[in-house]
């Protein structure tokens, strides 16, 4: 009876589910589109207004030789070369560009702004990030799990020093939370701000961007060649997004099981109304939710993860 409860719950949730993840999707295309096409309009509109002009006040430039040095340009540009007067700057490929590239490169961030242009260069990147981005989640999970411990320990300490039974864990996350919201996203725009000459949303925009891994590539740091870098800029921030990656995963993972849990709790609440139903109107069928109802008593005690029922456990290596 159970599984077959769970079989149907499963069969008619996924649909359900996918129908909410189209309407979300759904929704914020129409958002983007009534926010974003107006100026994407606008900028084609002044794009062509300047080309037409530069064609006008230069009769000498044609039409064809300006369009090929456009497309020159654009090459250039996506090769990380810019021009500065009459020399150009390089730089994105120094061993320091090259490093940031391949931190882009095995979390998935993938910006976009920078790709190998040779072969050789290619071939390599595809093994590279093959082997690279196993590597990269086994040492995000191994952080995160480090980040959890950290956050288990003091609870515990709480628990021992204070004799808080159910304050301390939720003391702990709460400042865990904040914490990580001050290192990772809230103060980083500020460096942005000193080293990029960004505004304060412009660093947010891309610190929140960067971490989850969407990098939309619109903003990457290090790359104005009007500016001067110093040469630990670009360390420090790919062990930030390191770090940072693995809080921002740690907390999209509680919220998952939040969100589970809450689920399971209506489900017995539900489950439970159906047996006092049953219980009242002398149904057959009432032990059966009875046993459903033990069920899910069962399952709240089973799924209590350590920091939820304030016992913390000593990692394996240090007994």
């Amino acid at each position: 009876m159970v599984a077959a409860r769970q079989q149907r719950r499963r069969r008619w949730g996924v649909p359900a589910l996918l129908l909410v993840y189209v309407g979300y999707v759904g929704l914020g295309a129409g958002v983007l589109q009534a926010l974003e096409r107006p100026a994407e309009v606008r900028a084609a509109q002044h794009l062509l207004r300047q080309h037409w002009e530069l064609l006008g006040n230069h009769t000498c430039l044609q039409g064809p030789g300006l369009q090929r040095l456009i497309q020159g340009i654009i090459q250039a540009y996506k090769s990380g070369i810019t021009l500065q007067g009459n020399t150009t700057s390089l730089g994105r490929w120094d061993f320091s560009g090259s490093f940031f590239f391949s931190i882009s490169a095995i979390t998935t961030i993938g910006y976009g702004n920078l790709s190998p242009s040779t072969v050789a260069g290619r071939i390599f990147c595809t093994l590279f990030a093959l082997f690279g981005i196993p590597l990269n989640l086994v040492l995000l999970n191994e952080i995160g799990q480090l980040m959890l411990l950290g956050v288990q320990h003091c609870a515990h300490r709480l628990e021992e020093v204070f004799h808080w039974q159910k304050k301390a864990s939720l003391l702990i996350k709460t400042c865990a939370l904040v914490t990580g919201l001050l290192l990772f996203l809230l103060l980083p725009p500020l460096l942005f701000s000193d080293k990029e000459g960004w505004s304060y949303e412009e660093g947010f925009y891309y610190s929140f961007i960067t971490l989850s891994t969407i990098g939309f590539g619109d903003y990457v740091i290090g790359m104005n060649p009007d500016r001067t870098y110093p040469d630990w800029y670009k360390n420090v921030i790919s062990l930030w997004i390191l770090f940072g990656m693995a809080w921002l995963a740690l907390v999209i993972k509680f919220c998952i099981n939040f969100l589970e849990t809450s689920s399971d709790f209506c489900q017995c609440k539900k489950k439970s109304t159906e047996m006092a139903e049953d219980l009242m109107d002398g149904n057959k069928n009432s032990m059966t939710g009875l046993h459903d109802v033990e069920i899910c008593n069962d399952k709240d005690t089973k799924t209590k993860r350590p920091d939820e029922s304030h016992t913390y456990t000593a990692p394996t290596e240090a007994l």
